[in-house]
């Protein structure tokens, strides 16, 4: 089963928790020092809480589409490829708490996506805590704005 992931950095982690817990109807499947994820059934969503700095408004960390294979990675990254995107791969990477397989993209507005597969559980969180959760070296998080006049 594929699902859209939704990575967000939040300056508090249990008020988020508790929020998204009320909101999904669901507890976290994942909960380390300083990250939380959600395995939403439906909607089909994984959502990743990672310790943003204290006071700060929540930002998005990264997108992405969780898969069941290394197979659909690399069929992905073919994919994307041939459709004319800069792709960036990694293989047997560590971050958010998992060895991930993943290519990834970025959007038109420099939004960062990933294409991965969860291999096995890990203790390590991110390669540099100073960085978005997982994004290859150089990239950055995007903050999202509003939309202009309010919402959708």
């Amino acid at each position: 089963m594929s699902r859209v992931q939704l990575a967000l950095r939040v300056a508090d982690l249990d008020a988020s928790i508790a929020f998204y817990t009320k909101l999904f109807g669901a507890e976290p499947a994942k909960l380390r020092d300083g990250y939380a994820n959600f395995a939403i059934a439906e909607p089909p969503l994984k959502l990743v809480l990672i310790q943003g700095a204290e006071g700060e408004p929540t930002v998005m960390d990264h997108l992405g589409v969780e898969v069941d294979t290394t197979e659909q990675v690399s069929a992905a990254t073919t994919r994307l490829a041939d459709a004319g995107l800069a792709t960036v791969e990694e293989n047997d990477t560590t971050c958010c708490y998992a060895v991930q397989d993943k290519v990834w993209v970025h959007g038109p507005g420099a939004e960062p996506w990933e294409v991965y597969v969860v291999k096995a559980d890990a203790e390590q969180l991110p390669r540099d805590e100073g960085s978005a959760c997982c994004l290859p070296a150089g990239a950055e998080a995007l903050e999202l704005q509003p939309a202009a006049g309010g919402c959708c």
